[in-house]
């Protein structure tokens, strides 16, 4: 069973729904006992870091999330989720992250519109089980207007170009983000998500 995460911040029943779709097992839950008893977890969001982060640790999430990802869970983060993962954001200040990943999350400084919002191409970095179903540069759905800045380019996956390149999909083991959103993708998000779920025993 997947757990997705509930903290007031996400397009939780289009992640729901797109799982479901797929024959995979799942649901909503803002209690942490429940991610000791899924097999993986997703993290979605839409909003801003320090919110997401102020909630999490309200809902008492934050300990529960690391220690899961510790046991070698799958975990998935989506958009703000991914963002959520690395060590600190800039996004209205300076706040700490979830610390799973190294790196920090940065807004845009550019002149093409901010937030990036729609299609944008997948350039692949490696190959990973993730990404085997992918073809070269298929198309995923943004919207954002931050994106990290990682330390290691080893735990780039995939990269997208908007004035700037940076990270669309990353991996640390069991730990992937996906700076956008696979459920509103299309056929790639369908692989993308069919890819995570064979990753769960």
């Amino acid at each position: 069973m997947i757990a997705i995460i509930d903290y007031g911040a996400g397009n939780l029943k289009s992640v729901n729904h797109a799982l479901k779709s797929l024959s995979l097992e799942s649901e909503i839950t803002s209690n942490p006992d429940h991610l000791f008893d899924a097999n993986a977890f997703i993290l979605p969001g839409v909003g801003a870091f320090r919110d997401a982060m102020d909630e999490l640790t309200r809902l008492n999430l934050v300990d529960a999330i690391k220690e899961n990802a510790q046991l070698g869970k799958p975990i998935l983060g989506i958009c703000l989720g991914m963002q959520l993962f690395f060590e600190k954001s800039y996004e209205h200040g300076e706040w700490k992250g979830l610390h799973l990943l190294e790196g920090e999350v940065v807004r845009f400084n550019h002149d093409l519109k901010v937030p990036h919002i729609g299609w944008n191409q997948l350039e692949k970095a490696t190959t990973c089980r993730i990404t085997d179903k992918l073809a070269e540069n298929e198309y995923a759905y943004f919207v954002h207007s931050y994106y990290v800045l990682p330390k290691k380019k080893e735990d780039v996956i995939c990269w997208t170009n908007y004035g700037v390149k940076f990270p669309a999909i990353v991996q640390k083991d069991n730990i992937i983000g996906m700076q956008f959103h696979p459920e509103k993708s299309g056929e790639t998000g369908v692989k993308l998500l069919q890819a995570f779920g064979e990753m769960i025993k």
